[in-house]
C-alpha cells in the first residue's frame, strides 16, 4: 500500500510518462493484462487508456488490473490510469 507522500512522487514520474497500453472494446482481456505486466516487470509504472469504444469504466478496470497484477493504484484522469508495481531490479526509489 503506497502512503500519500509515495503516491504524490508517483504522480509526478507519470505526467512525464507516455500512454503505453490501451483498452480497446474488448476490455480487460489476457493479452492486455499480459502487455502491462510484462511493462510493469520493466519499468515499474504504466499508463493507461479506455478508448471511447470501451465499456468499461476507469474506476471497474483500475481495480480489475491492478488486482490481476498485484500493482498499486496511482491515479486516473478521464479514462487514463496510471498502476505502480515494483520489479525485481528497483529503477524508482520511493521516498518513506
Amino acid at each position: 500500500m503506497l502512503t500519500g507522500k509515495q503516491r504524490s512522487y508517483l504522480k509526478s514520474l507519470a505526467t512525464e510518462l507516455d500512454t503505453t497500453v490501451y483498452i480497446g472494446k474488448a476490455g480487460l482481456t489476457d493479452t492486455v493484462i499480459k502487455e502491462m505486466d510484462d511493462y510493469l516487470s520493466v519499468h515499474e509504472l504504466v499508463k493507461v487508456k479506455i478508448q471511447e469504444g470501451s465499456d468499461l469504466t476507469p474506476r471497474d478496470a483500475v481495480n480489475q488490473a491492478a488486482k490481476a497484477l498485484g500493482a498499486d493504484y496511482v491515479q486516473a484522469i478521464g479514462r487514463r490510469f496510471v498502476l505502480y508495481r515494483p520489479a525485481k531490479l528497483v529503477k524508482i526509489f520511493l521516498p518513506k
